[in-house]
Order: structure tokens, then sequence, then C-alpha cells
């Protein structure tokens, strides 16, 4: 299922994170909540999402007299059609060389042993690198949107904000790296922020029909 409301990926991030997440609040979240949330830096990238939904009705405009970011009557109608329509569903994402994400959002139902109680997505993997691992071309992964990760885990990664992939990753104060499953490709190094997790590996699916 498509957006209806035509918001670009971000918004609709912002938008299923507000859905998912209002009975857990007893004050809707303010806007440093909703950046650390969303793993965003600074205020001002999420200013620019939070109008795009109030363009589109979904969100009340922020005012002094209001605390957090309050869903309209309009977003809410919407809740019953969320929870039926599944995980955002954000195409491929590299298992390999690294490759953009692509943008467009659909949804996919999942059974809930493969998600967890926390916002999820689903990518679909592309490449080799993590077939050591059981992660083969064509499988779908489910991930935990989180903005951070053990040293140890699979996480996928957003390298200078442009290129996406799915690793190991181990960090240092210093360093982190990027390690394939495939003994014939080397660990991908960087600079700890040229490296923005964007969630962890919980589950996985394949389909054997071609």
């Amino acid at each position: 299922m498509t957006s209806i409301y035509n918001l670009t990926r971000k918004q609709q991030e912002l938008f299923d994170f507000l859905l998912e997440n209002q009975d857990f609040h007893t004050n809707p979240p303010t806007l440093d909540e909703l950046c650390i949330a969303l793993g965003l830096k600074s205020r001002g990238s999420l200013h620019k999402h939070i109008q795009g939904l109030v363009d589109a009705g979904l969100i009340e405009s922020p005012n002094k007299k209001q605390r957090g970011v309050r869903l309209t009557e309009l977003a809410l109608d919407q809740e019953v059609s969320f929870e039926n329509r599944g995980l955002p569903f954000y195409g491929s994402i590299a298992a390999g060389k690294p490759i953009e994400a692509i943008p467009d959002v659909t949804h996919m139902n999942i059974p809930d042993q493969l998600k967890t109680d926390q916002p999820c997505y689903v990518l679909k993997v592309k490449g080799d690198s993590m077939i050591e691992e059981g992660i083969f071309d064509g499988d779908w992964v489910i991930i935990e949107k989180r903005n951070h990760a053990r040293s140890g885990e699979i996480v996928v990664a957003i390298i200078e904000n442009e290129e996406v992939t799915l690793k190991f990753i181990e960090q240092y104060p210093h360093e982190t790296i990027l390690i394939p499953a495939n003994k014939t490709m080397e660990p991908m190094r960087y600079q700890p922020e040229q490296v923005e997790i964007q969630g962890i590996l919980i589950g996985q699916m394949r389909s054997y029909i071609h």
C-alpha cells in the first residue's frame, strides 16, 4: 500500500511512528523526543518533515500553547488501516556493494514471530556478501528501527548519507567497521561520523518461487 498522502519516505516514517506509538505516550512526543526516536541529528531537519504532515492534514500545526506533536482527527481515522497493512517495505538493500535503498513505500504482512513490539520495516537483500550467515540474494529481512547497535549485530547502515548496506558492525572510538559474511570480501572501514545506523536485523524470509 503506497501512502495516499504522497509523503516522502521520512515523512511516512514520522507519521508511522506517531501512529504506532501514540498509546505509549502520556503526552504527545516533543521535537527532541522525535529526533531521538527517528535518528535525526537536529530539529531543523525534523521541522520540514513536520510541515509536510501539517500540509497533509495529519498533524496539528505546532504552537507554544501545546506540548508535543499531535495527530489530527484525520490521522487517527487511519489507525485501523495502519494496524492491518503490515510493515513498511522500503525496497532493496545491498548485501554486497552498497546501494541506495529504493524510496517507494509499500507494505508487507509479516508474522508476529518475526518482528518486535518496536517500529520495524522490511528490505529485500541484493547481493551475496552475507551468504555465510545464511542471508542470500532475494531474501527479505525484517529490521527493527534503531539508531544504535552493539558490536557484532547485523545492521542496516547508511554510509555518508547516501549508500545503504547490510553488514555486521564493530564500533570503536576512532573507527566503525562494516563486516561481510563472505570470506572473499574485505571489511569496510569508516570514521564513526561517516556511518549512521538505521536498524538491526531481527528476522528473515525467503521465497522458493522463481
